[in-house]
């Protein structure tokens, strides 16, 4: 763990350290975010230890669940939540299409109906929501 004076790293210090070990842009996004899940759990959990956080993400709300399990480690050092357990819960996408209204999975970021029309509404995947942690 980075330390700065005895205080928690900040997030710039980190993204320094991600790409010194080769680490891309795309985990830095990966980073922002799992930092303020990080905090948000801290925070709730008001000096108990945190022993797991399960957090819903959709499959296109542009995450990548392998670099925010890697970014989470990172993120709990020396925090309340160093050392547990991140249980990701990938939720799939779907849509509607507006032309044709029929309603589709949506696998990744095309959002595209089979009919070929770009104009539909999604319908889910991306979320982003602590469900729950567990705490002593």
């Amino acid at each position: 763990m980075l330390v700065v004076g005895g205080a928690r790293p900040s997030y710039r210090e980190v993204s320094r350290a991600a790409v010194a070990v080769g680490r891309s842009g795309a985990e830095l996004h990966e980073m922002a975010i799992t930092q303020s899940v990080v905090d948000a759990v801290c925070q709730h959990a008001a000096g108990r230890r945190v022993h797991s956080v399960q957090v819903q993400v959709g499959a296109l709300c542009g995450v990548v669940p392998d670099s925010m399990e890697f970014c989470f480690g990172l993120a709990t050092e020396g925090t309340v939540a160093d050392g547990a357990r991140l249980d990701l819960d990938v939720q799939p996408g779907s849509a509607r299409c507006r032309e044709c209204g029929s309603e589709f999975a949506l696998d990744d970021l095309i959002l595209l109906c089979p009919c070929g029309s770009p104009d539909i509404e999604v319908l889910a995947g991306r979320e982003l929501r602590i469900l729950s942690m567990e705490v002593s």
